[in-house]
């Protein structure tokens, strides 16, 4: 979807739990949520 959009050099990294601990934790859980960090760079 970045590359999609104008984005390039994209770099997605390992899978995290975004919210392990938190409020909504339980909610997360029940929709599958996961979270990246990535790095990319829109050129120009």
């Amino acid at each position: 979807m970045l590359e999609q959009t104008g984005f390039v050099d994209v770099e997605i990294g390992p899978e995290w739990d975004t919210f392990g601990g938190a409020e909504g934790e339980a909610n997360a859980r029940a929709f599958d949520v996961r979270g990246y960090a990535f790095v990319a760079r829109l050129p120009g």
